[in-house]
């Protein structure tokens, strides 16, 4: 299995000599590998088994890194990175040659952050490039939040984890396609959609249908756990899979296998608790899991998307 520690240079230094490793940010677990070497990039998707027409999200930690990578950074591009970076919000920009085309899987632009987690930012520092690093499971899989999370899918096929504690946010960054006249969300996540209401331009939001996405977490399917995942009326489940295991929002159901995402309503605490709790569930003795969607509201949004994805392999 892989080292997990908190050796920011021994990270670094596989980073730059070709490797893969494990990096914590605020929203989930990456798998981070030097952006600008495509062989490192192609053994991302390798590890991963992730389709290749699948982009990956490059993270920095300056501007003047981002500006290396991509153009086209409008007004109201550059008014959220204000507001929100570093922090869970991802976008998509016009990308310039030194970016590898794998990276963006043929398309033109980049999705581009600056996470929040020190960590992150140390390591994509102490290292000088930028760092692409999709979330550290099989593809389609639960992303992981905690080092052991990583350690115990992919821990035989990397080296190094570097261990961050849990994750702050729990859920992907959102992703957002920006111009002058409108927001386009690509990917709800972990910045609620909510808080662009006071920017200029209109609100719309993609389909997550696309077999070719121009950003990561497109797909209809994904987020999933190995059994069977059903979302709906708990008490209805309830009755139609007598055995199933439990995903609830706020209330314990004894005598089942049950998890409550947060006991005091708090979408924030639910979100934090999210991939960790389906996981527990997924390796527990039911074959079924049963879940029912949160309030749409804020980071519930995001929380439901990722249940209904889930629900959907």
């Amino acid at each position: 299995m892989a080292v997990i520690g908190q050796d920011i240079d021994q990270a670094a230094r596989i980073i730059l000599n070709g490797g893969l490793v494990g990096m914590p940010t605020e929203t989930v677990y990456g798998l981070a590998a030097n952006a600008l070497d495509e062989k490192a990039v192609l053994d991302i998707f390798k590890v991963k088994r992730r389709p290749s027409f699948d982009p990956l999200i490059v993270h920095v930690a300056s501007l003047e890194m981002l500006h290396s990578l991509a153009t086209g950074l409008n007004d109201s591009a550059q008014e959220l990175l204000y507001r929100f970076w570093p922090g869970p919000l991802t976008l998509i920009l016009k990308k310039k040659n030194i970016v590898p085309d794998l990276v963006t899987s043929g398309h033109s632009t980049v999705a581009v952050r600056m996470p929040k987690h020190p960590m992150a930012l140390k390591l994509i520092e102490k290292s000088g490039v930028p760092i692409a690093a999709p979330s550290a499971n099989p593809f389609g899989y639960v992303s992981p939040t905690r080092p052991s999370h990583v350690d115990k899918q992919l821990g035989d096929q990397i080296p190094y984890i570097l261990d961050g504690g849990k994750c702050a946010i729990g859920i992907e960054s959102t992703i957002l396609e920006v111009s002058d006249e409108e927001i386009k969300v690509l990917r709800l996540g972990g910045l609620s959609p909510d808080l662009l209401l006071p920017f200029k331009g209109k609100i719309t939001f993609a389909s997550f249908s696309s077999s070719n996405p121009v950003a990561p977490g497109m797909l209809t399917s994904h987020y999933s756990p190995k059994k069977k995942f059903v979302v709906g009326n708990l008490i209805q489940l309830m009755e139609q899979y007598p055995e199933a295991a439990i995903l609830s929002y706020t209330t314990f159901y004894p005598g089942r296998e049950c998890y409550v995402l947060s006991k005091k309503a708090d979408l924030t605490e639910a979100a934090s608790n999210l991939f960790h709790f389906m996981r527990s569930l997924d390796e527990g003795n039911n074959e079924v899991i049963i879940a029912e969607l949160v309030p749409p509201e804020g980071l519930g949004r995001a929380i439901n998307d990722r249940l209904l994805r889930a629900s959907a392999s």
